[in-house]
């Protein structure tokens, strides 16, 4: 297994480390339910250097951004970032990625981990605007400080003012190591993501620091498993459970990523040809009153009939009730409908509800 430059860290806080997609990865230290809970109430810290990062150069860096993602990225400016998707010549979605503007010729895209193989051969089959693409995913270490005290944390330590908007990143010295810092996340908190390079020693210290600086907020690391927990309750698709490559973006909930009228894009014929024959399928959020745990793979089903199945589900620590994200048949995906779960063969009533799970 590959291992991030914290792993000693994670061993010595004795974190419960799995195989995650390749890489020796903490999905808990304490509870997943605490890690979850210090995130939402004031600030919790992630590794997730497994994360990938692609730089994208030259003059035609923008035409090559514009033709392998769904979004429009000719809106974004130098020091802003954008959400977006690769699709499939289908339509099928290659992966979901952030797309940052370093300057007019230069862009950092950042992708799962699970696809960093696939998606830069991806980008490298369809380089047909002679830009230079630099896989540096094995170089960069990222943390993501996330929660309400993350902006009170991270200024203790940085150089710079911290007053990113949502979505924008500068490039400043945190603990006297220069790296990028985004205002960015998986949360639904105020929250921060920082890159950079450096050695394990370096990593530590970084840690260390970021640690020092948050003790008076009872900073906690935070695993895996609340980072999926924490996502969902905000109703954020995860690569591989909610979107894959037999999901369009639009049935996906997506078209506020995918611009149609942008110009051609990989899939954008596919998935205007979709778009007009009708989606047979949408993505929806469940949740019920009643006790249950929804895991990826259960069916979901109405009046003894089979309509569709649950793509990520666990029991909301904020809510405390089950929630979960599925697809169903298109003309049921309306909100105040009731789908069941088909849990060990019993129906359990839910309800189809508006996102997010929990209101920020």
């Amino acid at each position: 297994m590959k291992k991030t430059k914290f792993n000693s860290v994670h061993k010595k806080l004795n974190a419960k480390l799995v195989d995650f997609v390749g890489y020796e990865m903490p999905i808990q230290y304490s509870s997943i339910i605490n890690e979850h809970k210090a995130v939402r109430n004031s600030v919790g810290v992630f590794d997730v250097s497994h994360m990938g990062q692609v730089f994208v150069s030259g003059e035609k860096a923008l035409d090559f951004v514009q033709y392998i993602t769904t979004n429009d990225a000719s809106k974004l400016t130098s020091g802003k970032v954008q959400y977006s998707a690769m699709c499939y010549e289908n339509g099928g979605i290659v992966d979901d990625l952030l797309v940052y503007r370093v300057d007019e010729n230069n862009f950092m895209l950042v992708i799962n981990a699970s696809n960093i193989d696939k998606d830069f051969e991806w980008m490298v089959k369809n380089n047909k605007f002679g830009v230079e693409l630099r896989n540096e995913s094995d170089a960069y270490s990222l943390l993501a400080i996330q929660g309400p005290n993350s902006k009170n944390t991270l200024q203790k330590i940085c150089n710079k003012e911290i007053d990113l908007e949502y979505y924008t990143f500068f490039t400043s010295e945190i603990a006297g190591v220069e790296m990028i810092v985004s205002r960015t996340g998986y949360t639904g908190e105020l929250g921060y993501e920082i890159y950079f390079k450096g050695d394990e020693e370096t990593a530590e210290k970084i840690w260390n620091e970021v640690f020092e600086a948050g003790k008076e907020y009872d900073i906690q690391p935070v695993g895996l498993g609340a980072r999926d927990s924490l996502r969902l309750e905000m109703g954020y698709c995860l690569y591989g459970n909610d979107i894959d490559q037999t999901t369009n973006p639009l049935e996906a909930g997506l078209g506020w990523i995918t611009k149609l009228k942008k110009g051609e894009f990989l899939g954008s014929a596919d998935i205007i040809k979709a778009k007009e024959a009708g989606l047979k399928r949408k993505l929806v959020a469940l949740t019920t009153d009643e006790k249950a745990f929804p895991r990826k793979g259960y069916e979901l089903s109405v009046n003894g009939e089979i309509v569709g199945i649950v793509t990520s589900g666990t029991v909301s620590p904020i809510l405390e009730k089950a929630i979960a994200l599925g697809y169903v048949q298109s003309d049921l995906a309306v909100e105040g409908n009731t789908i069941n779960f088909l849990i060990r063969g019993k129906e359990i009533s839910a309800q189809i509800v508006k996102l997010p799970f929990v209101k920020k």
